[in-house]
């Protein structure tokens, strides 16, 4: 029922095992960058996470006091709903072997708390693989679960292909959508968008929006570069007028590069929750990133700064910890600096 081509399938075991270097490595640009120098005086700040999810590490998580400052700061915060949220799984053995996702509402409150991000400033993407992990009762109950916790969701048919959330003062379009799904065309395809072609949206869809910013589940899983086609899509996006673009679906940090004036960010990696409560390391390294995008008069819309900020997710028994990067020691920390300085050469500098 899914739509992966038979070389994805035939590579995703080993890919998942030992993340890989291969894709389109070329013209990707440092990952901390000022594009409007001095900053603007009015801006808002976005801040965008991974996948969320909770197979393998069902209790609360732990969360690094910086991690969750840099959070709590944000006028949004905008993430990938990677597990159905619901009371009790349908799909009981594919989620006692971590195939199919689910997590609890309680948990998804407790986790969000933890890392200090605002329920009434939090919006997440169902548009991704996995939403139908539980069936079609299974999104329906992820729906009314997100209702009564006050978050808001992008990436279904129902609310269009350009769903429009405030920021501070700024209106900033989201376009989720995704190129994968584990369940039939039809029943996805009923409610979730896949549109991923911006010359399909309707004309009116980014009217009165001061930046358009997609969110695509696209590329293929655990592998630091994209492929050449999910940059093609990138760059498609980009020529439509779409300012920011960040990805999800690859569980593994991915770099970022300038399209014109666009800012692409292809994959962030996980935030929370994994498959495997023993997943190999590179998969526990993750990104956060920020985006300053001004709402001063002259430049209003326009992204005044970017940054990624890179932290790893430890397993302490049963759960998980959330560090910064620059707090961890040991042979651990050289082994994530290496991956990182592969992935970002600019931080070998």
């Amino acid at each position: 029922m899914s739509n992966y081509p038979l070389s994805y399938k035939l590579s995703w075991l080993p890919r998942l095992l030992r993340p890989s270097f291969g894709g389109d490595k070329s013209g990707f640009a440092a990952p901390a960058t000022t594009l409007i120098d001095p900053l603007p005086m009015q801006r808002a700040r976005l801040a965008f996470v991974g996948d969320i999810s909770a197979v393998a590490n069902r209790d609360t998580p732990e969360c690094d006091p910086a991690i969750a400052a840099l959070l709590s700061s944000a006028d949004l915060v905008i993430g990938n709903c990677e597990s159905p949220v619901v009371q009790r799984p349908r799909a009981i053995i594919g989620t006692l072997l971590g195939t199919h996702h689910a997590m609890s509402e309680r948990f998804l409150a407790d986790a969000l708390a933890a890392a200090g991000i605002a329920r009434d400033r939090l919006v997440l993407s169902l548009a991704n693989n996995h939403v139908l992990d539980q069936g079609i009762g299974g999104f329906e109950e992820t729906l009314a679960a997100l209702r009564r916790l006050g978050i808001r969701t992008i990436g279904t048919v129902a609310g269009g292909p350009v769903q429009v959330h405030a920021a501070g003062s700024l209106a900033i379009g989201f376009a989720a959508f995704s190129l994968w799904r584990n369940a039939g065309a039809v029943s996805f395809e009923q409610r979730i968008s896949t549109c991923g072609d911006p010359a399909k949206w309707p004309r009116d869809a980014v009217s009165g929006i001061d930046l358009t910013c997609a969110v695509p589940h696209w590329d293929w899983e655990f592998r630091h570069f994209p492929r050449p086609a999910t940059r093609a899509l990138a760059r498609r996006l980009a020529d439509h007028g779409v300012g920011l673009i960040v990805g999800h679906h690859a569980h593994v940090v991915q770099p970022v590069e300038r399209i014109g004036d666009s800012v692409v960010a292809h994959g962030l990696g996980d935030f929370l929750g994994t498959a495997l409560a023993r997943q190999p390391w590179p998969g526990r390294i993750g990104s956060i990133l920020t985006v300053d995008v001004s709402a001063d008069i002259a430049t209003r819309g326009i992204i005044a700064a970017y940054r990624l900020h890179f932290f790893a997710r430890l397993a302490v028994q049963g759960h998980e910890r959330l560090v910064p990067v620059e707090a961890l020691d040991g042979a651990f920390k050289r082994r994530v600096a290496s991956r990182l300085e592969a992935i970002f050469p600019a931080l070998a500098r």
